[in-house]
């Protein structure tokens, strides 16, 4: 969707826009877009303002329909896109507020490692990493599970790879949910579904799904920067997957289902994508289920990429990884759907909060952090793009008061894969990174082009945004040194 979008945008703030409620006939709520003046050509250049204004229509929406600043076009909702939704109030659950890539996210390790120290050995680690993690489409693990196990995982998530040896109890604390959502149903889950993911166990998967090898380049708050044992030219690592082929089948599933719900709960909605159920329904309730069950097998996949990942470190640089201090910092998820307290007009009321390409951001004491985040806030995790930065920051108390909790999850595309297909030279692209110290593996040289530098935001314009509007505050910068491409 390239055609511009031209609709109504009132400037609240440096930070924020309106998209106002009598935009459209039919909207319960405003939208709200977090961007300052320069993302907004970007924000104009598709139609995803206008997927914005289109999830205001849905049943039980509270407050507003939100995007981050790396919005742009998705399925049914802006990838970028966070709405709640109050089951009490008639609200729903949409398959397409979530995405096809169930807790798609991202995990951040760091260690004792100074890049002097390894500058030599990044190669190594490189092929290392393209060796012995599997990628690409369709990509196939050496962590294989019996159909028992399948579920077993569905259930468990990452504490199933922990009690497999793939982890530490210390990786659950600094894991989203303590890498488990509780209410996965495996009953939910189609054969097919599990078909597709129960080979892919530890893989990597396709497009821009990574491993990174990065280094520390800028400090932005030393407190925080203490409390997380980080400093300025440290090694760090950073790994983005998701729930691969069974959370696509899930999604698939779900949503062809739903769209016969729109009739049968006379929901009237301008696009059939946002296809939905009342939370509280059984086929509401089916979903939620399904959709807890491939966002515990993405758990569990990130952490076995992690004990690939720490074996190769160990194997390049002849170490442990507990004595080169290869720790999580954190795990966080996406694309999910999730059931929280928040406080509206005065009540506290329990909310379906998607978040579809947005990151949780809670701020320090709240209840679902474990201790050792409970003063700092929870570390928010937002990856950029393989040529630029990538960065850590932490949740705060008016995130949870104006966006539940939430933020951006990245950079944001500007170009689509086929556009970047046609205007990116491989070979002109792997030089400017090798210029730049950066050394690249990927799966193919189509994944390298979609993939590029110039086919994303400015990942440094982007937080900027949900800094400076104060729903997460930077801690620190990465820049990338060694990256895998699924």
């Amino acid at each position: 969707m390239s055609e511009e979008w031209l609709g109504p945008l009132e400037k609240i703030d440096d930070y924020r826009w309106r998209i106002p409620k009598d935009y459209k006939p039919g909207m319960r709520v405003p939208g709200i877009i977090y961007a300052n003046e320069k993302l907004l050509k970007d924000i104009r250049h598709d139609k995803a303002a206008e997927q914005v204004a289109n999830v205001a229509f849905l049943p039980g929406i509270v407050r507003a329909s939100m995007a981050m600043p790396d919005i742009h076009w998705g399925y049914g909702f802006p990838i970028g896109g966070v709405a709640a939704t109050d089951p009490s109030n008639g609200g729903v659950i949409s398959p397409g507020g979530v995405g096809f890539d169930i807790n798609c996210g991202v995990r951040l390790l760091r260690t004792g490692l100074q890049y002097d120290e390894i500058k030599d050995n990044i190669k190594d680690l490189v092929y290392g990493l393209f060796s012995d993690v599997p990628s690409g489409v369709g990509s196939e693990g050496d962590i294989r599970v019996t159909g028992k196990e399948e579920k077993e995982i569905l259930v468990k998530g990452a504490k199933w790879a922990v009690k497999k040896g793939y982890g530490i109890e210390q990786d659950l604390e600094c894991t989203e949910e303590y890498g488990a959502i509780e209410g996965a149903d495996p009953e939910a889950v189609s054969e097919r579904a599990y078909k597709r993911g129960k080979s892919q166990s530890g893989t990597l998967g396709s497009g821009n799904h990574f491993l990174e090898i990065q280094v520390i380049d800028q400090t932005y708050d030393s407190s925080l920067c203490d409390a997380f044992g980080l400093s300025m030219g440290q090694v760090t690592l950073m790994i983005h997957s998701g729930s691969r082929g069974l959370g696509y089948q899930i999604c698939e599933d779900y949503t062809r289902g739903m769209v016969h719900c729109l009739e049968k709960y006379n929901i009237n909605l301008p696009d059939r994508q946002l296809a939905c159920a009342p939370v509280n329904s059984p086929e509401g309730k089916a979903y939620l289920s399904a959709m807890k069950c491939a966002a515990n097998y993405a758990w569990a996949n990130r952490q076995c990429l992690m004990f690939l990942a720490r074996r190769v470190f160990e194997k390049v640089l002849k170490k442990s990884w507990e004595k080169m201090g290869m720790y999580l910092i954190y795990d966080v998820a996406h694309n999910i759907a999730k059931i929280e307290k928040y406080t509206i007009d005065g009540k506290e009321k329990n909310l379906c909060v998607h978040r579809k390409g947005a990151t949780r951001a809670f701020g320090p004491g709240h209840p679902a952090l474990p201790e050792k985040y409970k003063l700092t806030g929870q570390p928010v995790i937002i990856p950029g793009d393989m040529g630029r930065n990538s960065y850590l920051l932490a949740g705060t108390q008016k995130a949870v008061e104006e966006t539940f909790g939430s933020t951006c999850h990245g950079a944001g595309r500007v170009k689509s894969r086929s556009a970047a297909t046609k205007s990116i030279n491989p070979d002109t692209l792997l030089k400017e990174l090798e210029a730049k110290g950066i050394t690249v593996m990927a799966s193919g040289r189509g994944t390298l082009v979609e993939e590029a530098p110039q086919a994303y935001k400015n990942i440094n314009d982007v937080v900027d945004v949900v800094h400076n509007a104060g729903i997460s505050k930077r801690i620190c910068r990465m820049r990338p040194v060694g990256v895998i491409k699924g």
